[in-house]
């Protein structure tokens, strides 16, 4: 099948490509969300975006780690703006999560909780509990292009269907 956006010639249900997925991601997954094979090396949003259709660069979006911390308690949340924004971490980000600093999680510590790889950080399959932090921006795109949890392959999601993930909460000021 092709893909709805990008040069994809080989777009299958992402729960047809389980194998290829990490378990937490594999769990997840739903008939909704299509998944594209694709180079691990060209895995970052601009190399990605050349290699497979620069209108992806619209369409993309990232999730980033963030941990806040207010005295001894750390809450871990994704976020999910798309590529051409930046996450709010210290307004938007730590006014959500009541916390008095907030800030990126290690590479460790995301790939670490999340059982996921660094490049592909997904909003699909994230560990119980965790707030899912969503740009308006990113619900309002028809098609959106996320991580799938490594750094080879990538799902394609429609955007209204990120809001309905888990724990999600669409945050207006997210993204920057």
């Amino acid at each position: 099948m092709r893909a709805p956006i990008g040069d994809f010639d080989d777009a299958q249900p992402a729960t047809e490509r389980r194998e290829l997925l990490p378990p937490p991601v594999a769990a997840a997954v739903t008939a909704d969300m299509l998944h594209v094979d694709s180079d691990p090396e060209k895995a970052d949003t601009a190399v990605f975006a050349a290699t497979y259709g620069e209108g992806l660069l619209e369409a993309s979006a990232n999730c980033v780690v963030v941990a806040g911390k207010r005295g001894q308690d750390v809450t871990f949340a994704a976020c999910l703006v798309l590529s051409a924004t930046r996450v709010d971490v210290n307004g938007a980000v730590r006014r959500h999560l009541g916390a008095r600093k907030a800030s990126f999680a290690p590479m460790e510590t995301a790939t670490g909780e999340t059982g996921m790889e660094y490049g592909g950080i997904t909003p699909v399959g994230l560990p119980a509990g965790w707030p899912l932090l969503i740009d308006p921006a990113v619900v309002d795109t028809p098609w959106v292009l996320i991580g799938s949890g490594a750094r080879r392959g990538k799902l394609i999601v429609p955007g209204k269907l990120l809001a309905g993930l888990p724990n999600a909460v669409v945050l207006d000021g997210l993204g920057v």
